[in-house]
């Protein structure tokens, strides 16, 4: 068993408030929402990270059109989105991958490359996904209940959760990983865009 004082949870929390802030000073004023982008290394779904980001007032005008300013604002792929630091199971992450990889072998949820493919195969790679996507999400909210991120930048600021592999599901895990009120904005959004 993984030693729970030293567990991927509480590695991604320490983590990723040192990730928020090392954002650079200049532009801290002007951040109004944080991204967590879910990706995997090599596409390999035992290799999954999420790249702590913003995006800022800047980069909203910057995208800007006159006929829909939230496509902007709130999709993000009209974001910054590179750049930023990786963790998980990820070369630039080697206590998050060591901790990520006993805390699934502990799930049973991990196997080998070379181990038969089929149906189980499968499932695992599915429940990997889902395994990450809710570590992010209670990362955000974490994040939110103890203050750090009010305390790092002074305001709240909504987390925006996406996987560009499951496109939709940003809303569902936004709502999920923050204050009602710090995403009405983003919502109202999105339902306007589903309804469109």
């Amino acid at each position: 068993m993984t030693d729970r004082r030293e567990s991927f949870p509480a590695h991604l929390l320490e983590a990723a408030t040192g990730v928020l802030g090392r954002f650079p000073e200049e532009v801290r004023s002007e951040i109004y929402a944080l991204s967590f982008r879910i990706w995997r290394v090599d596409d390999d779904d035992r290799r999954p990270y999420v790249a702590i980001g913003y995006n800022t007032e800047t980069q909203y005008e910057r995208e800007k059109r006159h006929g829909d300013p939230g496509e902007a604002r709130w999709n993000y792929a009209c974001w910054l989105l590179d750049g930023f630091e990786m963790l998980g199971n990820a070369p630039k992450d080697p206590v998050g991958a060591r901790l990520y990889v006993a805390e699934v072998q502990d799930l049973g949820l991990w196997f080998e490359e070379d181990e038969p493919g089929g149906d189980d195969q499968d499932i695992l790679r599915e429940l990997l996904r889902e395994h990450f996507a809710d570590a992010c999400v209670e990362l955000a909210r974490r994040l939110h209940a103890d203050g750090r991120i009010e305390k790092l930048f002074g305001r709240p600021l909504p987390v925006v959760v996406f996987d560009m592999y499951c496109p939709g599901w940003e809303v569902e895990a936004t709502e999920a990983a923050n204050p009602p009120k710090l995403v009405e904005e983003f919502l109202r959004w999105q339902r306007a865009a589903e309804e469109a």
